[in-house]
């Protein structure tokens, strides 16, 4: 089960492609690992924002809030909030206040931080690790985006240290003459011209923030590897979330060969939505008990499932094969969206082999919050 996987581990990486229940899934693992006595937090950058609601929460915002359910531990959630991860890891990284208010009060940076708020993977990583070392949880689960889109963050320390590295951050940050000269004649004019009409002198602002930016590169370097680091940690898990779905299966086993190669510490996969065939089913007692014309559909319907229960069969031993040794669960197709705290408990019943009702129903007031 998959409290199993996350024994002695202190973050929990839950990925995969869109549609394949990632979010409630790392919101079920929350619960069920708070349920054993520990103190979790689920952190969501999915835009959709479905983990509130899965929750039993209005909304989620940036800072944690703990959530009213009855366990032995405590579960708490968050929305990232990208911009202003991005805000807080400069004014950590600001040598001084003239220069953290110099690069935050810069249209360019103000423009940068929005962009980078947009795609939202190295700032996951950033909040990731602050959590981390602020030590206040036993377990944080991170939702992740589509996987895709998931492996930029497995990336976005690496690409923050090269561009930190590279000639065109050198060429940014030189003074405002050279940049001009770099950047040759016909883009000078146009920014010139752009000054007259606008009032901005965009070139300026450039130089301002990389000049400004390019003192706080050590740290923010330093901070990229460990972020690295813990990504790599024997105490992290990576889960890779999937469905019975062709598409979702390739979309896995990708993701699996990317994390083997590059090393990190891949734990087992959670297959949702399996269709599962019921026992035999005897056409005279059917037609018996309901009726001809009635029989007759229910059959069609228990043939069908039984179709996609061999479908979901055959595409998770292929899946299977391709993982090795690797675990797997598999969560059935359950006749309702989980977008509640009792679907999540549902959930945990394949996720952690829990009986029905044996995690808490019952909210209780919400202490102040504790540290480790």
């Amino acid at each position: 089960m998959i409290a199993d996987w996350l024994e002695r581990k202190e973050v929990c990486i839950c990925a995969g492609s869109g549609g394949v229940g990632k979010t409630t899934t790392s919101a079920a693992i929350a619960l069920g690992m708070a349920a054993r006595g520990g103190k979790v937090a689920v952190v969501t950058i999915d835009p959709a924002r479905r983990l509130a609601s899965s929750l039993g929460l209005a909304e989620l915002g940036g800072e944690e809030r703990r959530v009213a359910v009855d366990v032995e531990g405590e579960l708490w959630a968050m929305m990232l909030d990208a911009k202003r991860t991005f805000d807080d890891l400069i004014e950590w990284h600001a040598p001084d206040e003239r220069t953290r208010d110099a690069v935050l009060g810069n249209r360019i940076y103000q423009e940068l931080s929005n962009a980078v708020a947009g795609s939202q993977e190295y700032m996951a990583m950033e909040k990731l690790h602050e959590l981390h070392q602020e030590g206040r949880y036993d377990l944080l689960v991170l939702d992740t985006p589509p996987t895709r889109n998931a492996l930029d963050f497995l990336d976005a320390p690496r690409r923050l240290s090269e561009f930190i590295d590279s000639r065109s951050f050198r060429v940014l940050a030189a003074p405002s003459r050279m940049g001009l000269k770099v950047l040759g004649h016909g883009t000078g004019v146009a920014l010139s011209l752009l000054k007259r009409a606008t009032g901005i002198d965009v070139l300026r602002d450039l130089g301002e923030f990389f000049r400004s930016f390019g003192g706080m590169t050590d740290g923010m370097r330093e901070r990229a590897g460990r972020v690295s680091e813990l990504l790599a940690d024997s105490r992290t898990a990576f889960v890779l979330v999937t469905s019975p779905r062709r598409d979702a299966l390739e979309e896995a086993a990708f993701f699996h060969r990317r994390l083997v190669d590059a090393g990190l510490p891949f734990a087992g996969v959670v297959a949702n939505r399996v269709h599962q065939a019921g026992g035999p089913t005897d056409p005279a007692e059917l037609v018996e008990l309901l009726g001809e014309p009635l029989a007759r559909k229910v059959l069609r319907t228990y043939d069908e499932e039984r179709r996609l229960a061999e479908r979901d069969r055959l595409n998770l031993a292929e899946l299977r094969s391709r993982l090795g040794r690797k675990p797997m669960i598999e969560v059935p197709h359950l006749h309702d969206d989980v977008h509640d705290l009792d679907g999540l408990r549902q959930m945990d019943e394949f996720l952690f082999g829990v009986r029905p009702g044996s995690i808490g129903r019952r909210p209780r007031p919400s202490p102040s919050r504790r540290t480790r």
